[in-house]
């Protein structure tokens, strides 16, 4: 594709929240040692590809996870809001265990309303922020190679925004750390790839 630029939008490594199934959202929750060791492996299949550009959230456990990837290829690793993690306000630091109304919403709606979670940011939101920041990227690095780290949330959101999956047979936790979406992008369309790491359930 001629003036496509293409995205590599990682999710971050392991951190012990990830572990314990507890609601990280925009809190800063570093990566735990399985982690790092995740984004060295990743380091490795990725060593082939030439990225013009590095970009991250700006949560610590998506810029480290990004600087270890850059170890080898020694550019910059620039952050950015747009590419954080959903807002979970009060839930936040709190076990999906615990909270059922939660996972029903994450895994069945496509918009975080109702009582008691009006605090929580909506998917529509986050790909107003994501798209936006992701098409300006395409723009500006058009026929380049750019390395993007997020977080689960947003990438399992614009997966369905894009149509690649929906909200019956694309869950919360079917995206593993490290996990990848690889995307053409003229600014406009996207297109997806491939992906790594990312669980689709099959129509029965």
């Amino acid at each position: 594709m001629q003036n496509f630029c293409t995205l590599y939008i990682v999710r971050h490594g392991e951190t012990e929240w990830n572990v314990k199934k507890i609601i990280q959202g925009n809190e800063d929750i570093p990566l735990n040692k399985k982690g790092e060791s995740q984004a060295k492996e990743l380091a490795k299949k990725l060593r082939h590809i030439k990225f013009d550009v590095i970009f991250s959230s700006d949560l610590i456990r998506a810029k480290r996870t990004a600087e270890i990837i850059n170890i080898e290829k020694k550019l910059i690793v620039q952050t950015t809001k747009a590419l954080k993690e959903r807002y979970f306000g009060k839930y936040q630091g709190k076990s999906f265990a615990v909270n059922n109304e939660m996972i029903k919403l994450i895994n069945n709606l496509k918009m975080f309303t109702g009582p008691g979670l009006k605090e929580v940011e909506t998917d529509e939101s986050i790909i107003l922020r994501l798209t936006t920041f992701l098409r300006e990227i395409a723009v500006a690095y058009s026929n380049k190679t750019v390395l993007i780290v997020s977080h689960g949330g947003p990438m399992r959101t614009l997966l369905i925004h894009l149509g690649f999956a929906n909200y019956d047979n694309f869950t919360e936790g079917h995206i593993n750390n490290l996990a990848y979406i690889k995307l053409k992008s003229d600014g406009v369309e996207f297109f997806v790839e491939e992906t790594k790491g990312i669980k689709i359930k099959k129509s029965s």
